[in-house]
């Protein structure tokens, strides 16, 4: 069997950045061959202080869908709280139109409290009652995205046969579930999905794959539908594992003073082509890759140039 190329997908985190800085990360990304480029739904920083900028992943999204040409374009993913299920459609395959068909809807139940307080955002009571809300938005966008007109009247949401005209100039623009809850949130990937996102190291993925699989199989879904991203973390190339380290901790220490991630994609492109290469056994091969500002070139280019081509050689 011919081997099949890995997707490599740039999150430029949109925190402790200005704009020209930030677009030009995302048109970096786009013209070096990544495959998806996101960012954060978020309002407040979510790596070190939360006292400091950010950007509106939304309105920033289509800003780089004009700039970009190839990879898709979402976020990373969008806070079920922040906007009412149909409005979400509704923006989604707005960025679909300007974007020229590259758009990705990215969703998940949200987690920050902090920012819900400050910006009046109902946070709910808890997981499970935001899970709920999710599950409650799910079936209203999928069925606006497939050309319905779905109708709701739940406890949170309610619609009248709402209509997407126009609609999306994908056939079938995709629904990404983030998040790796084992009894609500895969379910929900499961019935609704069509793509997951995970994280958290290789042998977590594992596990999440295996309930995965137990949901799909429980209501009746093809696995096989549902394509498979993982967040990696933070990446930093250099020509030693000491010199990346080092600027590892610069990068973070430039997001808010924040503390430095471990266990990190850290070090030559032999070494971060190590830690991406065991998913490949799991049917894992859209590998989402963290790029903090000051977005650093050099990883970004040799991600692209040297890793991408390392990990395919080990298929």
């Amino acid at each position: 069997m011919p081997t099949q190329p890995i997707k490599l997908g740039a999150n430029c985190w949109n925190q402790y950045t200005d704009w020209p800085a930030f677009l030009a990360a995302q048109e970096r990304a786009d013209s070096l061959g990544f495959d998806s480029i996101w960012t954060w739904d978020h309002l407040y920083p979510i790596v070190g202080s939360d006292d400091g900028p950010i950007l509106e992943g939304y309105l920033a999204m289509a800003a780089v869908a004009l700039a970009t040409e190839h990879a898709t374009v979402g976020l990373m993913v969008g806070a079920n709280t922040f906007r009412n299920p149909a409005l979400v459609a509704k923006m989604i395959t707005t960025l679909d139109h300007i974007s020229g068909g590259r758009a990705v809807l990215g969703i998940g139940g949200a987690w920050f409290q902090t920012e819900h307080q400050a910006f009046g955002l109902e946070f709910g009571s808890g997981p499970p009652e935001r899970l709920r809300w999710l599950a409650g938005a799910l079936p209203i966008m999928r069925g606006m995205l497939h050309g319905q007109e779905p109708t709701a009247e739940g406890p949170r949401y309610t619609a009248k046969a709402v209509r997407n005209d126009p609609p999306p100039l994908q056939d079938h623009l995709p629904i990404l579930i983030g998040g790796g809850g084992e009894k609500v949130t895969l379910r929900l990937v499961a019935r609704y999905g069509d793509a997951c996102n995970l994280g958290g190291g290789i042998e977590n993925v594992r596990r999440k794959e295996t309930i995965l699989r137990e949901h799909c199989e429980a209501v009746g879904r093809d696995q096989s539908e549902i394509e498979r991203t993982v967040g990696i973390g933070t990446v930093v190339i250099r020509d030693s594992r000491q010199e990346a380290e080092r600027d590892l901790r610069a990068i973070f220490e430039r997001n808010g003073k924040a503390d430095t991630w471990k266990d990190q994609p850290v070090g030559t492109p032999e070494d971060v082509a190590e830690k991406l290469a065991p998913f490949l056994e799991i049917g894992y091969r859209h590998f989402i890759c963290g790029f903090p500002s000051p977005y650093d070139e050099e990883s970004m280019t040799r991600l692209a140039t040297e890793v991408r081509g390392m990990v395919e050689a080990r298929q």
